[in-house]
């Protein structure tokens, strides 16, 4: 690399001598010396027709070589000749035109044509060509024009500058060790193509403080070397130019570009064509960083034609749609860093080291987590933390939680100013009430707030201030989020219509302060002592639309006292109350507008008397409102989607209403332990998801939907599905587990993937279960009545039959359609020969097996009573080495372990990467069993660890191994794939077994292992390469 080489020379000069030596490259020279710029001289090599190895040599090792092109220049065989070698080299060139137009260099003509026409009289036609196209390449680089200047000296003084600039330019380490920089820079690398001549531009978004700067700083470091200039045009946004009209702005901008990129102050441009004129010829690398303004990418990038082959401009901004406008479609989205990448940011900046220190993990994940992964923040909070104490840190997590550093607001707020006045409003209500809520339900709740909601989402999604997600939420980033709640705190108290301090809220709602002017009150009450409301605390604010009370952190007090009967203010859509403290609501409720209601908590025995006008509701929440005894009637809440009743203990019976809801998506009622009663002919159309889980009093289950996907009923008391269960033709999931009165299940519906009948009283599978050809995941652990299981679909990957202890056939094969399959036989101890063969013989190449017992396939070679086995060639294999194998393990029960207790096994070679891969998981076996599943040597990344006996990470033993068994895999390696490993000594394979955690020291073994399979000496086979090995020693 040219950063490591030594250069004999800093510069070579090629020239006419009686042109320029006694007058221009004297003084360039003398310059040069004052800047300690060491120039080759020529003064001992002779002239002649054929240039001079010396010369050659000192060219090469130059490091910049300057070639003034005057007058008489081509006049000289040696002079072009120079110029050959010089653009063969492939150093750092620069032309200077010395009375001479660059365009008669290109083109050959003038006086300077003239001069060549007589060089090229004397010379083959082969040398003349080569002699055109090094013109033409020279006259196409940016240097210095002698025309361009007034003075001379100052001519030679920007030389000499310049040089000692490129001289001085080594590669930067500068951005070193920045997470997860390298990935970025190698996707935009391939985004950019270098090698397309095309002119390209290329956006890099994303949200303020995401790191689009420091890319795209990383980027124009180690790219610039490869363009004929380049300039970083940091901070356009801040480029105001107050007082000047769009013109005046433009050509402001260019002067400032080509200033920068010219290395030319005080340069005075007189048109907007300057850069075209300038830079059409040239190849060149443009960062315009931080652009928030359309007029900016006119004036500096309006055409891909002011630009030369090759070009490429790199446009960093967080508005998408600016990019969009201006016809850039390569475009790199900057997103957040993983929760990993996101501590090591902090942690570098917080200790100067990748990782916490040992009893900081915590914190420093819990800062991590306050910053919600934005690097801007975790390095300016990071770097504030250096040296601090844990009290110290405390404090500072404390002021994150209610208030920003400086430096981040500085830069987050910017792209908040910038928005227009309505967007900013939804931009607050975003910020204070709106985040990760749907985008239907966050326009349905503006609908009367005079804002283009629709309009107003797009802006600040393209302005990276939001991000709608996959299932069309709308996500605020955390500190965003603080700048909004601190725009509010910039206004004047009398100007605000959203109230967030607590303080001020207690004094409105008990002093009765409130105005018209207030939409929208967040009310977090964990930071007050008391407070006690009034019958109409909210009589003044009319206007009031969203009403959120809560808790940051839940401590069992009542803060907020409320008479009977409190009212609320006519027109909420929104109203959030965790650990409300009556008993119903206020019968002069008006609940028309409302949008959702979420009573969280609450300590709420009845909503409301009576039908009431539902229609604008959409969601509701009794989450944990342990005292609710019913619901009310819904007949005209026909717009309803989300209804979460979860934990609603005393709740008994779902009202007759309930079939009015046809929007109702999802229904959760899990933990409503005493719920009995559910109207049995519902069949809402819209519905997609019912949890019923733990309703354990419900006997029978509705039916409810014929476009449900998602069904969980475990641990009810329910007897039997509907029979309509056959047409429920979307169904995806079946969840049934200890639902112990299920006896049979008559039908399963045709598009099932997952089905859980684990520990209910079903006696048969139903045999239409073979058509059902998505079926992946079937769970029968527990079922002790069933007898036999049906031919299953080819698509399952996991069976789990452990402790079927009435089990006796099996009908069905497995690994037809899938690779991978999980068997759990465990504990099924009635299992017939016939049922233990195809279980055993199964030929999928992933997965595992288990079932009670220890006998085994005739067909295996190989086996061995004890802690290792070994499996010499001798011969009997072709050129060829098996890859995998099949691994037989009889395991035994220890009786002194927990009775409900699982065990994860996992596999590696010795010397393999020290994390553990799960294999499987077994349940606790009564008996011997059988434990088979396939070994792969080529895959590095799994591996099997049991301990000698069965012990897990805390000590206490498991199961015991047995024996081992080996069989041959179908895999088979040629010797041109196998690896070369210089420190085996013995060429052979060795798998290791642990239950446990890994104990390894480097590469020594500090605990026992059970058993070794040593294999494969192949050796003798294979000579040319060196030996085949998996592990070490």
């Amino acid at each position: 690399m040219e950063s490591s080489r030594t250069w004999r020379y800093s510069v070579f000069p090629s020239f006419h001598g009686q042109d320029v030596r006694k007058t221009f490259l004297s003084h360039l020279r003398r310059q040069f010396n004052s800047k300690g710029i060491t120039m080759f001289d020529d003064q001992d090599i002779e002239r002649s027709q054929t240039i001079a190895p010396a010369l050659i040599e000192a060219i090469k090792e130059s490091r910049i070589s300057i070639v003034v092109l005057s007058k008489n220049y081509a006049s000289s065989s040696w002079c072009l000749n120079e110029l050959v070698e010089i653009l063969k080299c492939k150093n750092l060139v620069m032309p200077i035109f010395y009375q001479v137009d660059p365009s008669h260099v290109r083109k050959q003509i003038g006086d300077f044509g003239r001069a060549f026409k007589k060089s090229c009289a004397s010379t083959t036609k082969e040398e003349k060509q080569r002699w055109i196209q090094a013109l033409i390449d020279v006259s196409n680089i940016a240097g210095e024009h002698l025309l361009n200047w007034e003075n001379e000296a100052f001519m030679i003084e920007k030389i000499a500058k310049d040089i000692s600039e490129k001289l001085n330019a080594t590669p930067s380490r500068d951005f070193d060790g920045m997470v997860g920089l390298k990935d970025h820079v190698k996707e935009l690398r391939s985004l950019l193509d270098l090698d397309c001549d095309e002119v390209m531009m290329v956006g890099i978004c994303g949200p303020a403080g995401i790191g689009k700067t420091t890319i795209a700083r990383a980027l124009h470091s180690q790219l610039s070397s490869n363009f004929q200039l380049s300039c970083f045009m940091k901070n356009i946004r801040g480029s105001l130019n107050l007082g000047l009209d769009e013109y005046g702005r433009k050509l402001r901008l260019q002067k400032r570009l080509l200033s920068k990129i010219l290395n030319q102050k005080g340069m005075k441009i007189k048109h907007l064509g300057a850069i075209r004129d300038r830079l059409h010829d040239q190849k060149v690398l443009i960062v315009l960083d931080d652009v928030n303004d359309l007029v900016q990418l006119y004036a500096l990038a309006d055409q891909t034609t002011w630009f030369g082959p090759g070009s490429r401009i790199i446009v960093t901004t967080e508005d998408k749609d600016l990019l969009q406008q201006h016809g850039i479609n390569n475009v790199y989205h900057v997103d957040f860093p993983s929760r990993e990448a996101a501590l090591e940011i902090f942690c570098r900046c917080a200790f100067k080291q990748s990782y916490p220190p040992v009893g900081l993990l915590k914190l420093a994940a819990s800062v991590t987590e306050l910053c919600g992964n934005l690097p801007l923040g975790l390095s300016v909070i990071g770097s504030s933390l250096l040296g601090k104490n844990e009290d110290e840190w405390k404090v500072v997590m404390h002021r994150l939680e209610t208030s920003l550093d400086q430096d981040i607001e500085a830069v987050l707020r910017v792209g908040y100013e910038s928005l227009h006045v309505e967007d900013k409003a939804l931009f607050v209500r975003i910020a204070v009430f709106f985040n990760y809520k749907e985008r239907h339900l966050v326009t349905a709740m503006l609908l009367d707030c005079n804002l283009d909601v629709e309009y107003g989402l797009n802006t600040l999604t393209k302005k990276s201030l939001i991000n709608i997600s996959r299932n069309e939420q709308i996500v605020m980033h955390k500190l965003l989020q603080q700048v909004g709640r601190h725009a509010i705190q910039r206004q004047e108290p009398w100007n605000r219509d959203i109230l967030i301090d607590a303080k001020e809220i207690c004094d409105v709602l008990e002093n009765d302060r409130g105005t018209q002017i207030v939409s929208g009150i967040s009310f977090d009450i964990s930071i007050i002592g008391t407070v006690s409301l009034s019958q109409m605390p909210f009589k003044r604010m009319c206007n009031l639309q969203f009403l959120s009370v809560f808790k940051t952190g839940y401590d069992g007090k009542d803060r907020v006292h409320i008479p009977e009967n409190m009212e609320f203010p006519p027109r909420l859509r929104l109203l959030q109350w965790k650990a409300y403290p009556g008993k119903s609501l206020s019968p002069k409720f008006n609940l028309e507008y409302l949008v959702e209601l979420d009573m969280e908590c609450s300590q709420l025995e009845k909503l409301w008397q009576g039908t009431q006008p539902l229609a604008n509701l959409k969601k509701m929440s009794l989450l944990n409102s342990w005292y609710l005894k019913e619901l009310p009637d819904l007949s005209n809440a026909t717009n309803l989607e989300l209804l979460d009743l979860r934990a609603c203990e005393n709740l008994v019976e779902l009202p007759s209403s309930f079939s009015s809801l046809h929007k109702l998506k999802y229904l959760d009622m899990s933990g409503c332990r005493r719920l009995q009663v559910v109207p049995l002919h519902i069949n809402l159309r819209c519905l997609e998801l019912v949890n019923m889980n733990g309703c354990s009093r419900l006997k029978s289950f509705p039916d409810i939907s014929t476009n449900i996907t998602s069904v969980d009923i475990s641990y009810t008391a329910v007897v039997e599905l509907p029979e309509t269960v056959r047409r429920w033709s979307h169904l995806r999931s079946l969840q049934m587990y200890k639902s112990r009165n299920l006896k049979a299940v008559t039908h399963v519906p045709i598009n099932l993937t997952y089905l859980d009948l684990s520990e209910t009283g079903i006696e048969k599978i139903p045999d239409d279960i073979k058509a059902v050809h998505g079926l992946q995941s079937l769970f029968l652990s527990g079922c002790r009545k069933l007898a036999s299981l049906p031919e299953l679909p080819g698509s399952l990957t996991y069976l789990s039959a452990n402790e079927c202890e009435s089990l006796e056939s099996v009908s069905c094969s497995f690994g037809q359609s899938t690779p991978y399959v999980e068997l759990c036989f465990t504990n099924c101890f009635k299992l017939n020969q016939e049922a233990r063969r195809r279980i055993i013989q199964q030929s999928f190449p992933y997965g595992w097996a288990s079932l009670p017992g220890r006998e085994l396939p005739t067909e295996i070679d190989h086996q061995s009573t004890g802690s290792s086995i070994t499996i010499p060639l001798e011969g009997k294999n072709p050129f060829s080495a098996i890859l995998g194998f099949k691994v037989f393990l009889v395991i035994s029960p220890n009786y002194d372990a927990e009775e409900s207790r699982n065990f994860t096994l996992f596999c590696r070679r010795i010397g393999g990467p020290i994390d553990a891969t799960p294999v499987y998981i077994i349940p606790k076996p009564r008996a011997e069993h059988l434990v088979m599943f396939h070994f792969d040597l080529l895959n590095q990344e799994k591996y099997l660890e049991v301990d000698e006996e069965g012990r897990s990470s805390d000590g206490r033993n498991d199961y015991e191994i047995d024996q081992v068994y080996e069989d041959d895999w179908s895999y088979e390696i040629g010797p041109g794939e196998a690896s070369e490993y210089p420190e085996n000594n013995g060429n052979i394979d060795r798998l290791i077994c642990d239950s446990g955690e890994d104990n390894i020291e480097g590469n020594k073994h500090i605990d026992c292992w059970s058993w070794l399979v040593l294999c494969f000496d192949v050796s003798h086979i294979v000579t040319t390469i060196g030996s085949l090995v998996w592990g070490g020693s």
